[in-house]
């Protein structure tokens, strides 16, 4: 293969197939009618003598000649991308495409002002937030497809960072009007009642009952339920959960909820954003990073 004489726009017309899985959705992507991207797959086939794609019911599938070139071009295309960019990004005029990752925790507590803050600073950009539950994060950030992460973990290998956002202790969390708030919350009534739990949230929450055994104590889990659906099954029941303090504070802006103190010593949950090492000094990626941890210092 000789690169002087190789069409560079095809490894773009690849990248867009290759993240959008249809030639229909990468043409768009690239501002391309779709038979002038089929036609530039088509040369790109014929050059490296492999079919890349193959339609299949759920889209265009690479090959594994595809597959293989998939991270060396991702990879290829962000280091250019980062040779153009401008030394000074100016938020007010920007027009960028920012893809953030983000866990049920960072979905309530953090999406919102985030969204806001972005939006005021920077009214041209525009922001996709995915919930992380399912991805593969590490993948998604080494070929580019995501910008950020914000969840609990930390970075999984050196060539990504991470940087701690929030710092959080769980409560016990029940309705307005339980019964056991008219006592103290102590270990024997925390572990008689029935508890819900959170089946979305990602969260390790197993210490709680480490914690009982210790003590010679079990509860019974009667509810598991996602976020979405726990402040209307707590209201409507005499269950108890542990959540973070901050979401049960959003959880109270629409439900008469209360908060306790656990009545034991639990670690702490922590927030995080993670980011592939090659945009530290990206002046576009820095202001989003600065902007999200200065919003989160905020809370």
């Amino acid at each position: 293969m000789n690169l002087r004489t190789f069409d560079l726009n095809l490894l773009l017309a690849f990248d867009a197939v290759l993240r959008e899985r249809s030639v229909l959705r990468a043409a768009k992507a690239l501002g391309l009618s779709q038979p002038a991207l089929s036609h530039a797959l088509n040369r790109l086939r014929h050059l490296l003598k492999d079919q890349l794609f193959v339609r299949t019911p759920a889209g265009m599938t690479p090959t594994p000649r595809a597959e293989q070139l998939a991270l060396p071009v991702r990879k290829a295309l962000n280091d250019l991308q980062l040779a153009l960019e401008a030394e000074i990004f100016s938020p007010a005029t920007a027009e960028r495409h920012f893809r953030i990752a983000v866990n049920n925790y960072a979905a309530v507590v953090l999406a919102a002002p985030i969204i806001a803050a972005c939006r005021a600073l920077a009214p041209r950009i525009r922001l996709s937030l995915r919930p992380s539950g399912t991805l593969d994060l590490a993948d998604l950030l080494e070929r580019g497809e995501l910008d950020l992460v914000v969840s609990a973990r930390d970075a999984p290998f050196e060539r990504f960072a991470a940087q701690p956002l929030i710092t959080d202790h769980y409560v016990a969390v029940l309705r307005r009007g339980h019964p056991a708030l008219r006592r103290k919350l102590t270990l024997s009534v925390f572990a008689e009642l029935p508890h819900l739990a959170i089946s979305s949230s990602g969260e390790d929450i197993s210490f709680v009952d480490t914690i009982l055994a210790a003590h010679a104590r079990s509860r019974i889990v009667a509810l598991d339920v996602p976020y979405l659906s726990a402040g209307a099954a707590l209201v409507q029941s005499n269950l108890v959960a542990v959540l973070g303090r901050q979401i049960a504070e959003e959880f109270r802006r629409a439900y008469p909820i209360e908060m306790r103190d656990l009545p034991f010593d639990a670690p702490r949950l922590r927030s995080n954003m993670m980011w592939h090492r090659r945009f530290d000094d990206q002046p576009a990626h820095r202001w989003l990073r600065d902007t999200i941890a200065s919003t989160a210092a905020a809370i």
